[in-house]
């Protein structure tokens, strides 16, 4: 078997090579939220189904995320899938620093005191049953209770360090 011409010299393992991988990968966008002394939420794109029976599903967040000491002790989180119509939403959980439940993001408390938000193309309400230590993050496993599949709209995704919309 011969080398592929198009492939291009391999780099040792780093951090900067995951990253590069992984910026070919795209993703679906979630925003993962939790109550502490008050709402919580950051912008995840490490959101995997687990398992069908029973129902688990997983994230990863990192231990200095400012979410991670409400999630770290948090018994319920909201797990929020973005539709393409809310960039700006994902842009505001992403970003450092942002008020993130201020006056330009609606919002509701659901079930067990979840923040829930509003305009998503679905949400969960998840019972969080483990939190995996994976480096210098923390892969939380959770089980939903309670959802809503139905929201408007197609997903967003993120590829290459910005959110797109998804194209047929």
């Amino acid at each position: 078997m011969t080398a592929s011409p198009d492939l291009g010299t391999p780099r040792a393992a780093s951090p900067e090579l995951l990253r590069s991988v992984f910026r070919q990968h795209a993703a679906g966008v979630a925003v993962i939220t939790a109550r502490g002394s008050g709402p919580v939420g950051f912008t995840a794109t490490s959101l995997t189904s687990v398992a069908a029976d029973p129902p688990l599903l997983s994230f990863g967040i990192g231990t200095g995320a400012s979410s991670w000491p409400a999630v770290s002790e948090a018994a319920h989180i909201g797990v929020h899938i973005l539709g393409e119509h809310q960039q700006e939403l994902a842009a505001t959980f992403a970003k450092s620093g942002a008020d993130r439940f201020g006056p330009a993001t609606s919002w509701r408390t659901g079930p067990e005191g979840v923040p829930l938000l509003d305009g998503v193309l679905a949400w969960l309400v998840c019972e969080v049953v483990a939190r995996v230590p994976a480096g210098d993050h923390r892969i939380v496993l959770a089980r939903p209770v309670v959802g809503d599949p139905a929201g408007p709209g197609r997903p967003l995704l993120y590829h290459q360090g910005r959110f797109n919309a998804l194209r047929d």
